[in-house]
């Protein structure tokens, strides 16, 4: 039986040369620039991931996040319990509810905003293709008086 690391792949990469899978336990949570709260599982900062973000983010009761797009992602999110509002769009004139079971996926320099009306947090499984904890958020503070 050949192991695994002696196969070579066509661009001279042996499989499971020198690396093993890692488990993170839960960490730090930290509020982010946009307003939700994350809590990284897997990113660049907790096992050197080169493309990949993991993590929950939760959107408490009564609280919205800030307008903003991520410059350089995509974004998705599926949602295990509360709900939120969604709204997208360059005015931001598109609302989508969102309900437990529910998946959302944000394209990258898409204008958003998530808020939680209801008694209980919103809490997502949230996956990006940018591996750092704080991403490439921008704000547009001009355009959060547009969602009520």
């Amino acid at each position: 039986m050949t192991a695994l690391s002696h196969i070579t792949r066509s661009e001279d990469k042996r499989v499971g040369a020198a690396q093993k899978a890692s488990v993170v336990r839960a960490g730090a949570k930290y509020r982010s620039e946009q307003g939700s709260d994350y809590e990284p599982g897997v990113s660049a900062e907790t096992v050197g991931s080169t493309t990949l973000f993991l993590g929950i983010v939760t959107l408490p009761p009564g609280a919205r996040t800030r307008a903003h797009v991520h410059e350089r992602h995509e974004t998705a999110l599926y949602l295990l319990s509360g709900e939120i509002e969604v709204w997208t769009g360059d005015q931001l004139q598109y609302r989508e509810v969102v309900r437990p079971g529910d998946y959302i996926y944000i394209p990258e320099n898409v204008l958003h905003v998530a808020v939680n009306r209801g008694e209980q947090s919103a809490v997502c499984v949230g996956t990006r293709n940018e591996p750092t904890a704080q991403e490439s958020v921008v704000l547009y503070p001009e355009m959060d008086a547009r969602i009520p």
